[in-house]
């Protein structure tokens, strides 16, 4: 601890008691670091479900009965509920670890001392003391500036930095880039603006899923029918046992019992929950070693999805840097290059000056004396050389007075393209001054500088724009530099100009149209973000927000999908769904077809299992009102969903397929499943009834088996369609396994069969046979409908 500086504010800030009482009151500079959501609030949200009630109650049942063979599915409910807990928990981690301010020490004035002490340690009305390269912990007020300028690039998507005088405020998270000054803390902890975007974004949500979605409408209609159908089921089966008296005398209730679940699990699309989360997960593996970092699994989904997608500039487009375009000599004057090898080759040099330093190798620097320090509000610089005094600035505020000289001319329609341009000037009269700026100038060199598009920028641009997904840049830049650099990827066309967004409406109708409008969109604020990607929402657009800066973390966590590069602010990086860690938006067409991948692909699988939902309804309804027993043991439906479906999904669904997302995921796999069902449901009671009534039971189960098998695998053979080899491998393969069922003794005393009678074969293949041919004619018969409707 040492005294204040000389040039310190007169007021000795606050003193000890002063401090320790805003401690007491909670008025320092600390915000609840955990997320919305606990550990146990995230077991019991993926445990408590719909699907796991209705499954977990079916094993506890059977295990009740003494039943273990046929308790085969609860591996499903285990591992369903794992997978979606251990992402949820992944997320959380991230949530919990989000900071927009950087956990350093920031020197305070006490006591009239001076001391550094943890951001987190900074109290209300702290006299806090800045240098460049610190980070504002609070937001303030300036008491005492000199030349304070700082980044807010994070905070409000302006690249430029921000001059600030006595009585300006400044932000939290922002930084400083030159100057230093006094400042005020005005708010703290929770209520300064990083923290206060840090809560928004730290409320927890879930990704739109429209597989999930979907699955969760199944189920739903399920868990309506389920019970009272369960309940028929039971009572038939107790009916067919002979009635209560009979049923508890011979323990045949138990058998009852079980069928009766069998008839519930079969109902449950059970598979197709696994292996929606297990595709999720695989597709985010894959996404990983591309440097995509996935934090919630169905993000991988969406942005196949996403038909407009908003870009914020830089990061994306640019990479954030400066580089030089060129260095034009306006006329030779000796130790004009000595010095601007000087000034951008300084440890202390701006990221626009030190760029000038790349046309520069192998020009040896001059010894400079510095007579006015650079400033935003003045635009310029003055510097002394042996070769005489100079100027460097910006060339309308030295050229000023000379609106029509041609170097002015060439000036303004260099900016027209995007690029930001430098004068250096010698002056031919009196030294510069901070009073006042010499009138006596020549122009020397312009430096003309340009953001650094990312070379990969235009190619995946059109890669988006070949796919139907309207790209918007929405930057917080000076709209004409933003068009044009927009113009420069070939996004937009020449003759589109940049929206300036403090001209556009705020009324929600009227801003969805204008936005809808828009192409490139400049001075955009954080909150306008918002109602943009609202806007959009609202008009039924599917919306990306890219970005990452703090600016953009709630605009992020409010779109479809939030996608933020790896060098962005944490605050961003935490409530984005996606995380390009490398920061190459070239990596965005691979997201693209992975989540293509997963949606035609769980498209495809999952008509094979809500053909065994529509199927298991149909026999629970018709054989509880014609007191069958049950067709199938749980053992015989696991045996034709292994076969069938299970297995043939797995790999299906992790087939490489390119198809463009179309909406209506659920209309178009119910078209083929319930039409499907009912036919393979049809087979099954024809088969079951002929020889039940016989009493062949055991050969009956055997030949519903059988037929079931035989129809699903031609469905199988359909949704497998293109062939391949691995495909026919696939189906041929699942064939020779339901014949292995019934042909190895062990296998089939495993699963409660026995080898098939002539009769029970003949049967299968009179009803299979006309029952696969009935299923491949809704198939084409769907196909034409949608061809038509897609036309």
């Amino acid at each position: 601890m040492h005294a204040a500086s000389a040039d310190a504010p007169p007021l000795p800030g606050l003193t000890s008691a002063e401090v320790a009482q805003r401690v007491a009151l909670g008025q320092v500079n600390v915000t609840d670091d955990t997320s919305s959501r606990s550990l146990w609030a995230i077991v019991r949200g993926n445990l408590f479900t719909l699907f796991n009630a209705i499954l977990g109650a079916a094993l506890v049942v059977v295990l009740a009965v003494g039943a273990w063979k046929d308790a085969v599915f609860g591996f499903v409910l285990l591992f369903n509920t794992l997978i979606g807990a251990v992402t949820e928990y992944r997320a959380k981690r991230t949530l919990d670890r989000l900071a927009i301010l950087n956990e350093s020490e920031v020197v305070v004035v006490r006591d009239g001392l001076e001391s550094r002490v943890p951001m987190r340690e900074v109290v209300l009305d702290d006299v806090l003391r800045l240098e460049i390269g610190d980070q504002v912990p609070a937001d303030g007020e300036v008491l005492g500036s000199a030349g304070l300028e700082v980044d807010e690039s994070m905070l409000t998507g302006e690249s430029e930095p921000v001059a600030k005088d006595v009585g300006d405020p400044v932000l939290s998270g922002s930084a400083v880039v030159a100057g230093s000054a006094v400042v005020r803390a005005t708010r703290v902890g929770p209520d300064s603006y990083a923290q206060r975007i840090t809560a928004q974004a730290k409320r927890f949500s879930l990704v739109g899923s429209e597989l999930r979605d979907g699955i969760n409408k199944v189920l739903l209609v399920v868990s309506w029918v389920i019970v009272p159908i369960a309940v028929l089921l039971f009572w038939s089966q107790i009916r067919n046992e002979g009635g209560w008296s009979a049923a508890l005398a011979d323990g045949g209730w138990r058998d009852a019992v079980v069928q009766a679940v069998a008839g519930i699990v079969g109902m449950v699309p059970e598979g197709l929950v696994l292996l929606t989360s297990i595709n999720f997960a695989l597709a985010a593996v894959i996404l990983a070693r591309r440097q995509v970092l996935v934090q919630e699994l169905p993000a991988v989904e969406v942005l196949a999805r996403v038909d407009v997608l908003c870009l914020d500039k830089t990061g994306t487009i640019t990479d954030g840097t400066v580089e030089l375009d060129e260095l034009v000599e306006l006329e030779e004057a000796e130790g004009a290059r000595e010095l601007l090898a000087t000034l951008s080759r300084a440890a202390t040099a701006s990221p626009t000056t030190a760029a000038i330093a790349q046309g520069l190798d192998g020009v040896e620097g001059a010894a400079e004396e510095e007579l006015v320090p650079f400033s935003s509000a003045r635009k310029w610089s003055g510097h002394r050389t042996a070769a005489g005094d100079w100027v460097l600035g910006a060339p309308e505020v030295l050229l000023a007075d000379r609106p029509d000289d041609a170097v002015q001319d060439r000036v303004r329609e260099l900016a027209s393209t995007g690029a930001r341009v430098v004068l250096l000037a010698r002056c031919e009269g009196e030294a510069p001054s901070v009073a006042a700026l010499p009138a006596d100038l020549r122009p020397v060199t312009l430096a003309v500088l340009r953001e650094r598009i990312r070379p990969d920028a235009a190619q995946t641009l059109a890669y988006f724009a070949e796919q139907g997904v309207e790209v918007k840049v929405i930057s917080g830049d000076n709209p004409a530099t933003v068009a044009s650099i927009a113009r420069t990827v070939g996004l937009v066309d020449d003759d589109v100009e940049g929206v300036d967004a403090r001209t556009l409406p705020e009324d929600g109708e009227e801003l969805a149209e204008a936005i809808g409008r828009a192409r490139v969109l400049g001075r955009v604020t954080p909150e306008q973000k918002r109602s943009f990607v609202h806007a959009l929402q609202a008009a039924g657009r599917t919306a990306a927000m890219t970005g990452d800066g703090v600016n953009d973390a709630l605009a992020l966590k409010d779109a479809d999908l939030g996608i933020a590069m790896g060098s962005g602010a944490a605050a961003t990086k935490a409530v984005a769904r996606l995380v390009l860690l490398d920061g190459r938006f070239a990596t965005l067409p691979g997201v693209v077809a992975q989540g293509r991948r997963v949606i035609a692909n769980m498209e495809r699988v999952a008509s094979l299992f809500l053909t065994k939902t529509t199927y298991a309804v149909l026999l629970a309804v018709v054989v509880a009102l014609v007191a069958w027993p049950y067709p199938f043991l749980p053992r015989h439906l696991t045996l034709v969903g292994a076969l069938t479906i299970g297995t043939p999904a797995f790999f299906l669904a992790l087939a490489p397929n390119d198809q463009r997302y179309r909406r209506g995921f659920l209309d178009r796999v119910l078209q083929l499943s319930v039409p499907c069902g009912v036919i393979c449901g049809a087979g099954v009671l024809l088969v079951y009834g002929t020889l039940h009534v016989r009493g062949e039971d055991l050969q009956a189960s055997t030949g519903a088996t059988l037929v079931l098998i035989l129809m699903a695998l031609w469905l199988l053979g359909i949704l497998a369609r293109p062939w391949s080899w691995w495909r026919l491998g696939l189906v041929l393969a699942m064939a020779l396994g339901a014949v292995l069922a019934v042909a190895l003794p062990f296998v089939r005393e495993f699963f409660a069969l026995e080898w098939p009678t002539s009769e029970t074969a003949s049967l299968v293949l009179a009803v299979g046979v006309p029952g696969a041919i009935l299923i491949e004619v809704v198939h084409r018969v769907r196909a034409r409908r949608l061809a038509a409707a897609a036309g």
